[in-house]
């Protein structure tokens, strides 16, 4: 992962060649708590908050924990933790 690969420095509002490039990978996880820890630890701003998401795929819905992060190049990184599937509410 990028996040342990070396030092970097958050991406700034006003550096455009940081400006967000319209890509948001998702990237599913076991845990995000151990990113979540880590982030924090390097001062790494979140660009969405940890929350919970229920996605419907056909009849039932899919529930995932789920945060976003901008990496030093201004691509959006959304790291999920599958919740496991429900009746749709």
């Amino acid at each position: 992962m990028w996040l342990f690969a070396f030092e970097a420095t958050p991406p700034s509002a006003t550096d455009a060649r940081h400006h967000m490039r319209g890509i948001n990978l998702q990237l599913v996880v076991d845990r995000i708590e151990p990113l979540l820890i880590a982030l924090d630890a390097a001062e790494w701003p979140l660009q969405e908050q940890p929350n919970e998401a229920w996605y419907r795929v056909g009849d039932p819905e899919n529930g995932q924990r789920e945060f976003l992060v901008q990496d030093p190049d201004g691509y959006l990184l959304r790291f999920v933790e599958r919740l496991g599937v429900r009746a749709p509410s």
